[in-house]
């Protein structure tokens, strides 16, 4: 299969299971208009992330880089009415414009959003109960970092899922030392390597890192 045949099949997939609805729409609009950076997930990767919480009946989630939201909003819609998505967004104008939509969707209940840096907002949550599934998305140079939190506060049978797994295909160019690189280099390394996770790089249009946490 061509170039062209991926991406008319990538289309094919996103319009028929993962149509976007209004509020989508418009805060992919909103998040240009207001000048955030443009890298938030595809509408497919969204509607993967939705049938890998199904499929372990999360309640409870983990989002690391809410941005403006938009992968918020997939997230959240795939947890019970009465179920918890914490969301860690550093910047606070994203943090702002992320909160308007997570109340146009209707969301506000199942949605905390908090401000700071993640690596010290999840040592906050250290004593929280161990959550149904962590979405890694944030600063790339701490993704092994991040794993190790989720290792140790993520449920046996729960879910660790890092987006951009493949750097924009960096990660196969041996002679890149970008740090950001190296990082995710490392954590797919760790993912198919650890006793602990049953792993896979799922090959979207950047490579979404999963990961079951086994049990025993």
């Amino acid at each position: 299969m061509d170039a062209e045949a991926r991406e008319a099949c990538t289309r094919y997939v996103a319009e028929l299971f993962a149509p976007e609805d209004e509020v989508l729409e418009q805060l992919r609009g909103a998040i240009a208009k207001e000048g955030l950076p443009e890298i938030y997930i595809s509408a497919d990767e969204g509607r993967l992330l939705q049938v890998l919480l199904r499929a372990i009946n999360a309640r409870t989630a983990i989002e690391l880089g809410t941005l403006g939201g938009y992968s918020t909003i997939w997230l959240a819609r795939a947890l019970p009415a009465d179920g918890k998505l914490i969301t860690v967004e550093i910047d606070r104008t994203h943090a702002e414009l992320a909160q308007r939509f997570i109340e146009r969707a209707g969301l506000a209940q199942r949605v905390e959003l908090r401000v700071g840096v993640a690596l010290e907002v999840l040592a906050e949550l250290a004593e929280h109960e161990p959550f149904d599934a962590a979405f890694i998305d944030a600063d790339k140079e701490n993704y092994p970092r991040y794993l190790d939190w989720c290792l140790e506060n993520v449920r046996p049978g729960g879910l660790v899922i890092a987006d951009n797994a493949f750097r924009g295909g960096d990660v196969v160019d041996g002679d890149s030392d970008d740090p950001e690189v190296v990082a995710i280099r490392q954590l797919n390394r760790r993912m198919a390597e650890d006793p602990r996770l049953t792993s896979i790089v799922v090959p979207t249009r950047d490579g979404v890192a999963i990961g079951v946490v086994n049990r025993g």
